[in-house]
């Protein structure tokens, strides 16, 4: 992989060039930005680039041994830790129980999230970390000689997983790494990582795409008309993940849509007993797709309050979803829209602490009873 094949951020890209051909490298980058920005992508041409025998202004030179050794993905000197669950090493769970579905996913596309993970591991219904183990298992790849007599590269993505015992035994590696080792960390959510690790990377905003450019990339990569693209990348707000699950109809995402207008249609009628079946069948979801369930509420909730002002340039809304609002929007304002997200977000915290999701997810369809009749 190269800087050629990453949707835009030229700016970050030449910025990491001048690091290295200035000599000016840190031994430690945290790559921070929203979803869906490249963040990954970055750090794994960067990653190449460090790398390789005779790097040049677009990353690796593609050419030198370290470029031909089998693929970057398998590469000796390139080492990755990922957030995981107990389910294939329930005694001491390490990165490397995963890393076929990594590199699989990563050879699918670099462009993926949490919840693309989280169903490549058959993760759904856990919670998923950096363990402890980890950084005992660095150090002794990190001891190891360089295959190459070269640099040796660990990309650590979403250090924000790490519970403050991993991150303070990584932190040490951080702080004193191996002669010749760099260290690429890529968080989404950079304020929750551990203060210490925070105050020891050099840290590298990568902002939320253009409209224009997942345009351009949407057109380029997948033949897309240009007002589809241009629809689909306005709808990703600058996350050419989100365009791309779009663009591939995700199968969840159409599932939290159905499973929305089911609660505000049963809870407006107050059909109490469809009411009691949704939360059951929510219940059953699992508690990471609970969660994620809740983020969309909040943002369809957003969207609908947001409808009734028409202005089109601020609204992120699907086809089905706008022929959805046209009717529903009406009934968000000012006089519910607060209490409404207030209760999704109770929900959500309630989901976090493992209180019952039946009685949670009942709880919240009884309440959309008064809130929406507020409206």
């Amino acid at each position: 992989m190269t800087f050629n094949d990453i949707i835009g951020q030229e700016e970050v890209k030449q910025h990491l060039i001048r690091l290295l051909k200035e000599n000016k490298l840190p031994h430690a980058i945290m790559f921070c930005g929203p979803k869906g920005a490249g963040k990954l992508p970055l750090a794994l041409a960067y990653a190449q680039m460090l790398l390789c025998q005779n790097p040049n202004e677009e990353g690796a030179c593609g050419t030198c041994s370290d470029c031909q050794m089998s693929s970057l993905w398998t590469h000796p000197d390139l080492h990755f830790s990922f957030p995981i669950y107990k389910g294939k090493s329930s005694d001491k769970p390490v990165s490397d129980d995963f890393v076929q579905e990594w590199r699989d996913q990563i050879m699918s596309t670099p462009y993926f999230d949490i919840e693309d993970w989280l169903e490549d591991i058959g993760a759904e219904n856990q919670q998923i970390t950096i363990y402890v183990q980890e950084s005992d298992n660095l150090q002794r790849k990190l001891a190891l000689k360089s295959s190459q007599g070269g640099r040796k590269v660990v990309i650590i993505w979403l250090p924000e997983r790490m519970n403050e015992q991993t991150g303070n035994k990584l932190l040490k590696l951080i702080e004193e790494p191996p002669v010749g080792t760099h260290f690429l960390l890529v968080s989404q959510e950079p304020d929750l990582v551990l203060g210490t690790i925070q105050s020891r990377v050099q840290r590298i905003n990568v902002p939320a795409l253009p409209e224009e450019v997942i345009s351009q990339a949407l057109q380029e990569r997948h033949s897309m008309q240009k007002d589809d693209a241009d629809l689909l990348a306005h709808i990703a707000q600058g996350s050419y993940t989100e365009a791309q699950k779009r663009m591939e109809h995700d199968s969840e995402q159409q599932m939290f849509f159905e499973l929305f207008k089911q609660l505000m249609r049963d809870s407006y009628a107050r059909r109490i007993k469809e009411m009691q079946q949704w939360s059951l069948t929510v219940a059953e979801l699992g508690r990471e797709r609970q969660k994620r369930m809740l983020d969309y509420f909040q943002q369809q909730l957003r969207e609908n309050y947001i409808y009734n002002f028409h202005k089109p340039q601020i609204n992120y809304l699907g086809r089905e979803e706008e022929a959805f609002s046209t009717r529903f929007a009406p009934f968000i304002n000012e006089h519910n829209v607060v209490g409404i997200m207030n209760e999704l977000s109770d929900a959500g915290r309630d989901i976090a602490q493992n209180v019952s999701a039946r009685m949670v997810f009942f709880d919240l369809a009884l309440k959309m009873i008064v809130l929406l009749k507020n409206g």
